[in-house]
């Protein structure tokens, strides 16, 4: 939770330097800026650049990132949003950050090698199979599938490598050097417990900075982010792609927090959303904030949403062209024998009556179900069932629960996964200045 508070205090400090709060105007800002730039009061500029001429690729330190590389890494990205309409404008905002992140992920890799930290070829191939095997496909099958989004395997291969080597290279240098107290530990501890029943949520966010010169410029980009998203665009590409907060990495995750822990803006509107919503763009003290509410739940006692259910599906299937009409009958019937009672032992019966197919599942967590069924499934009896849902298109389904395992009433405050956490925060933010550091004194050139 510090490292949330440290970020926040830093977006504040930075509209501080621009803005001194609500009262200070532009004109003062920009004298403010001159003045700790050192600026002269008036100069000349000699020459002009073009704004719309962007380069598209870059030489880092004598090593060269391609047009290739830049489009096969937008490719994938682009994949992974497949359900969202991207703008020409919007495609080539993405290109420029996916330059800025090879950038990057090139500097990385430099610094490891040039600390003798090689990453072998086998330990590159076992991770990509893992991400072959999370989308369920074989090695061979993930490489073709990437060739048709006209990315490839190399360039996802690339992208594992330089996240192994810096995650090695930090290992070795970074994490030895962070250190957390006890004392430190158990202060947290405390105050969580002072905190007990309280909500808190947990929240991810896309931070776009903003000066008063560009701030109508950013809320633009700001309501374009949240149009994909709206369209179907994954919030955490995206906050990868585009927030400015050290969040970034992690796809704009927060963690959980309580809205004393937030800016009193975003505050006022989390407590307000529904799980699952994202909100519009939020004026904030330097920048604007685009969140998603994750979850929420009450501080050391159990989520009711961590209940883990055992169901029992019964599904009717209609022909193609099969109208309401037809099908409502056996929907009725389908709704009288579940809501009947008889619970999970008489669902095989009532599926081979009805023509209907039954499968069971164990081990579900009611919080990863649609909202909808959350609200229907959590107010339900062992043996009881939902009402029938679904289409005629792809099937209409009853859910039987057959049992339920509630998270326990309370937890208490793990002092071993706090200091992991800390030291984790620490090292995170150890390794920007590492980074920050690194771009400073490359030599890049663009192309």
């Amino acid at each position: 939770m510090r490292r949330t508070i440290k970020i926040f205090a830093v977006a504040g400090l930075a509209a501080l330097a621009t803005s001194h709060g609500a009262t200070q105007t532009a004109d003062e800002a920009m004298a403010n800026t001159a003045a700790q730039l050192d600026l002269p009061s008036t100069f000349t500029v000699f020459g002009e650049r073009d704004p719309n001429i962007r380069k598209p690729t870059a030489i880092v330190n004598g090593e060269i990132v391609t047009r290739t590389d830049v489009d096969h890494r937008l490719n994938l990205f682009l994949a992974a949003n497949s359900a969202a309409q991207i703008s020409d404008e919007e495609r080539q905002r993405l290109r420029m950050q996916i330059v800025r992140n090879l950038i990057d992920e090139t500097l990385q890799i430099q610094e490891a090698r040039a600390n003798d930290i090689q990453v072998p070829s086998a330990d590159v191939d076992a991770t990509f199979a893992q991400v072959a095997q999370r989308s369920g496909a074989d090695p061979e099958q993930f490489t073709e599938f990437l060739r048709t989004q006209g990315s490839s395997a190399r360039s996802m291969k690339r992208q594992i490598e330089g996240e192994l080597a810096w995650r090695r290279l930090l290992r070795r240098y970074v994490n030895p050097t962070v250190g957390v107290s006890d004392a430190e530990v158990q202060a947290i501890v405390e105050r969580l417990e002072a905190s007990r029943g309280q909500t808190e949520y947990r929240i991810a966010e896309i931070y776009l900075p903003a000066r008063p010169d560009n701030e109508a410029e950013m809320l633009d980009g700001a309501r374009r982010i949240l149009e994909q998203i709206q369209s179907g665009g994954s919030f955490q590409a995206y906050a990868r792609q585009f927030s400015q907060a050290s969040t970034a990495a992690v796809g704009g995750d927060l963690g959980w927090l309580q809205p004393a822990q937030l800016p009193p803006e975003l505050a006022a509107v989390v407590t307000q959303m529904p799980v699952g919503g994202v909100s519009q763009p939020i004026p904030i003290p330097g920048g604007f904030s685009i969140i998603a509410l994750i979850d929420q739940r009450q501080i050391l006692v159990g989520n009711p949403r961590d209940a883990v259910l055992s169901l029992t599906q019964i599904t009717l299937t209609f022909p193609p062209g099969t109208t309401r009409a037809v099908a409502e009958p056996q929907i009725e019937a389908l709704s009288s024998a579940t809501q009947a009672g008889g619970g999970c032992g008489v669902a095989s019966t009532i599926a081979a009556e009805l023509g209907g197919e039954v499968v069971q599942n164990d081990g579900v967590r009611l919080g990863d179900l649609p909202d909808v069924l959350q609200r229907n499934i959590g107010s339900l009896q062992i043996g009881e069932a939902t009402t029938p849902f679904g289409s005629l298109t792809d099937g209409v389904r009853v859910l039987v629960l057959c049992g339920r395992d509630d998270p326990p009433a309370s937890a208490e405050p793990d002092a071993d996964v706090i200091m992991a956490r800390l030291e984790q925060e620490r090292a995170d933010r150890r390794a920007r200045r590492y980074l920050r550091d690194l771009r400073r004194d490359a030599v890049i050139e663009y192309r």
